[in-house]
């Protein structure tokens, strides 16, 4: 279990990598993370969701997600309140308060899940969530060292150097951790360290010396790491700089945003996330609204940062505007919410650039789907995860069909498109043709192609910096 001094020092890239790794030396891998806190999930092939992350590590195993490789998912809604899923179904929403009462029930599935996982691999490599130093977290915890324990796997602590104080992160979790826990921990690994390892010979020697754990190796940056899709909205940023700019609104409660990903690697664009207070670029192409985990209150806060009166010059200057689950419900009329979904029961006026009506409701769409893209004929490859239904006269005009059905709309001047479907960049005929309407002279490329070559490199370096034989030599 790779476990880290903090949240983003690295866990996922490194649990992808050693996985990738330990195929490539012929074992059967399966990956796994008790609990994740992410709006960034993926559909699996038994119709549930999980963190991007697990699917990416699924792909660097050579296998299909699944809902067992992240049994619970929480996807915060508000500040102090998340959507909990539990094997790939949502349970609940609750506040952090009632969340930490249920936990205690949750480690049975975990567990169960985890088992499953045993007894499909030669090896399971597991990814823990935050900090095992968060020790006020420790009763009831079945991220870390709860998990750790119940499920008897041997923990390696992560810590990022790049973020400065890197002794002080893992000499001080050896210092709070509770004895028990702080001996199961096998090692530590030294992530992302830019320049001449050699000249950290002594601050390494001097964590092994003061937490008694063996070190695994001092790890390089990995600088095509940001090719692969990123799992938390901190890590988004400008990317490229190709003819046609695309600028996508980085929304509070931004979701599903990997689905960017093949658009900042294609050659000939340029990729902005338009922050909050900045203005939208004059010169975009195309603005992207993406999907959001609260729409309404999304769509309040791009109203804040006077997103609202930037689209409608964008508009005028003949710019084109493509929005996806979220963004496609804010597009339209009205975005009813009637039962209390995303907060209080209400009506919240949209943008009314397409005209269509939103009804959010319980029943959750959760499928991989195969459509056609309407104008242009070409397979979209993608998933839908949302609530609610959206109908109206603009969706006479979709953006795609489904098993001959519908789906999305445009407005009749066909430069403001909506659609639910989520991974359509993915596929590489679509995306290439797209990109070429507005204006790019590039041709395309094979995005799976490319993530596959970026985690076979990201492997050769964890085996040319890390001692991978003494890490799998720890697994049992």
């Amino acid at each position: 279990m790779l476990q880290g001094t903090g949240s983003n020092v690295g866990k996922s890239l490194l649990v992808a990598g050693l996985c990738r790794a330990a195929v490539r030396r012929g074992l059967t891998v399966r990956p796994f993370k008790p609990q994740n806190m992410s709006n960034n999930a993926a559909v699996t092939a038994d119709g549930g969701e999980i963190g991007r992350a697990q699917a990416l590590q699924a792909l660097a195993c050579g296998v299909e997600p699944h809902t067992d490789m992240n049994p619970i998912l929480l996807k915060p809604e508000t500040d102090i309140g998340a959507q909990v899923i539990v094997q790939g179904k949502r349970r609940a929403t609750l506040k952090a308060r009632d969340y930490a009462r249920l936990k205690p029930e949750l480690m049975a599935p975990v567990l169960e899940s985890f088992n499953r996982l045993k007894s499909q691999a030669d090896l399971v490599v597991v990814e823990g969530a935050g900090s095992p130093a968060e020790i006020n977290l420790r009763p009831g915890d079945i991220a870390n060292m709860g998990f750790a324990a119940a499920a008897d796997v041997p923990v390696v602590l992560i810590g990022d150097i790049d973020r400065g104080g890197v002794i002080a992160q893992l000499v001080g979790s050896r210092v709070v951790l509770d004895p028990e826990d702080a001996a199961r921990i096998g090692g530590f690994i030294v992530n992302r360290f830019r320049g001449d390892p050699s000249l950290f010979d002594d601050g390494y020697r001097m964590i092994a010396e003061r937490t008694g754990w063996r070190g695994f190796g001092v790890l390089p940056w990995f600088a095509r790491a940001a090719l692969l899709p990123a799992e938390d909205a901190l890590d988004l940023r400008p990317f490229g700089d190709g003819e046609v700019r695309i600028a996508c609104l980085a929304l509070s409660r931004i979701a599903n945003f990997d689905d960017l990903d093949p658009l900042k690697m294609h050659p000939g664009v340029r990729l902005d996330m338009v922050r909050p207070g900045q203005p939208i670029p004059g010169d975009a192409a195309v603005v992207i609204i993406p999907g959001s985990k609260s729409t309404r209150a999304d769509l309040a806060f791009l109203r804040a940062q006077g997103w609202d009166t930037d689209l409608r010059a964008h508009h005028r200057r003949g710019g084109r505007i493509l929005g996806i689950c979220g963004g496609f419900q804010m597009l339209g009329r009205s975005i009813a919410d009637p039962q209390g979904l995303e907060g209080e029961p209400g009506v919240t006026e949209g943008l009314g650039y397409l005209d269509v009506e939103t009804v959010l409701a319980t029943d959750k769409r959760l499928t991989r789907v195969t459509a056609v893209h309407a104008p242009s004929g070409l397979q979209v490859d993608g998933y839908e995860i949302h609530l609610g239904r959206t109908d109206g006269p603009d969706c006479v005009r979709p953006f795609a069909h489904v098993d001959d059905l519908p789906e999305g709309a445009r407005s009749s001047d066909r430069r403001v498109e909506g659609t639910y479907l989520h991974g359509l960049f993915t596929s590489d005929d679509f995306r290439t043709a797209w990109i070429q309407e507005l204006g790019a002279t590039t041709g395309a490329f094979s995005y799976a192609a490319e993530i596959e070559a970026v985690l076979d490199e990201l492997a050769a370096h964890i085996e040319a910096h890390l001692d991978v034989q003494e890490l799998l030599r720890l697994a049992r």
